[in-house]
């Protein structure tokens, strides 16, 4: 599958599918090309029934996703990115996966790169990983949803402090801020994303799907309209197989067998 890629590699590994951005000698910085292809592997995945969780991570050792490739800037102008409207980019096809999707960070995370980040289910992070969003150093604001999720994870005022100075944070500020979730060595990376993976990989994908769908609307909406939709959700479980399924497995004391239905 990775041949059909330029800019990305793709591998399905048992029920998860890994998704490396591929441009190392630039720091994977995202082009036009990479963001096409990011989606198009995140489609193929989404779309894939024996896909269940989805992993992203860069190649190389030293950026998960420097962010934008800046040599493109010189050439955009508002016609162009105001065209764009209405056509997902990668960030938002990670939010509305129906499927949990782990970056597994391998180095710098800025800009474009902080905003798949952003938009994951889940964060893994080597130890001397950095996160940042430095858009306003070269004359422009986040655009991949920087302004928007990073407040809701972290509060406004840190927020703020971060987009309107450009400065990068640690992996262990990003860990005490609650943008990420793990923080291990550079050699363990790899292990623990399969372990999360795993854990995963024990529930019924339908029933992840449900519950993300759940979580993220408690991001978009009043509590009251939230728990509503819970309920909903709630409700949807009982109509599942997986869900009956999970039921006897308990009661008899048994691994379940998951159908995804």
């Amino acid at each position: 599958m990775s041949a059909e890629f330029k800019t990305i590699l793709y591998e399905k590994k048992g029920n998860a599918a890994w998704i490396t951005l591929n441009r190392p000698e630039v720091l994977n910085a995202q082009n036009d090309l990479l963001r096409a292809e990011v989606v198009e592997a995140l489609e193929t995945a989404r779309d894939d029934d024996e896909v269940y969780v989805i992993a992203i991570t860069g190649a190389g050792e030293r950026a998960f996703s420097a962010g934008a490739d800046i040599s493109e800037f010189p050439k955009r102008y508002p016609a162009d990115i105001i065209k764009w409207k209405g056509r997902k980019g990668p960030y938002m096809v990670i939010r509305e996966m129906p499927k949990p999707v782990i970056a597994a960070v391998n180095g710098l995370a800025f800009g474009g790169g902080c905003e798949i980040v952003l938009a994951c289910d889940c964060v893994i992070a080597v130890e001397d990983a950095q996160f940042g969003q430095p858009e306003v150093r070269v004359g422009v604001i986040p655009g991949g949803g920087g302004t928007q999720i990073l407040p809701r994870l972290i509060g406004e005022k840190k927020a703020k402090e971060l987009i309107f100075s450009g400065r990068p944070i640690t992996a262990a500020e990003a860990l005490q801020m609650g943008m990420i979730n793990q923080v291990v060595p550079r050699d363990k990376l790899i292990e623990a994303t399969e372990k999360m993976i795993g854990d995963f990989l024990k529930n019924s994908p339908v029933i992840l799907k449900l519950a993300k769908l759940a979580v993220n609307k408690s991001l978009e909406t009043t509590l009251s309209v939230g728990m509503d939709c819970e309920r909903d959700f709630f409700a949807l479980c009982f109509g599942t197989e997986d869900q009956k399924e999970g039921a006897r497995a308990f009661l008899e004391k048994r691994k379940p067998s998951y159908k995804g239905k």
